[in-house]
């Protein structure tokens, strides 16, 4: 819960002790007051849940973010690793090719 949907509910909280003392009083001032309150902290409450699902929203794209080039990151490790044991085993048989040719010449 971010500031805006606390504030929210606290001023709708207000809005309804204002509004029922003042129609307990007959005053119509602090019952509108409050009637007044109340809607303007569902409109900030409203706000802050907007926010928060823009951040859920966000973060979760940056985490799927993170997934993708981690997936990436671990591809290209594997590629090279792999480009690694391809040459290493190309020289190995170039090197055992020429061994094989030069022991029989000894």
């Amino acid at each position: 819960m971010n500031r805006d949907t606390a504030e929210g509910k606290f001023d709708q909280l207000k809005g309804k002790a204002k509004q029922s003392v003042g129609e307990a009083l007959g005053n119509q001032g602090l019952a509108n007051s409050g009637a007044a309150d109340q809607v303007k902290g569902a409109a900030k409450e409203a706000w802050g849940n907007a926010k928060d699902a823009v951040h859920a929203i966000a973060d979760d794209a940056r985490a799927h973010r993170s997934e993708r080039v981690g997936d990436k990151a671990h591809d290209v490790r594997d590629g090279i690793v792999s480009g690694a044991q391809n040459a290493k085993n190309a020289v190995n048989a170039k090197a055992d090719e020429i061994k094989r040719e030069h022991a029989h010449s000894r």
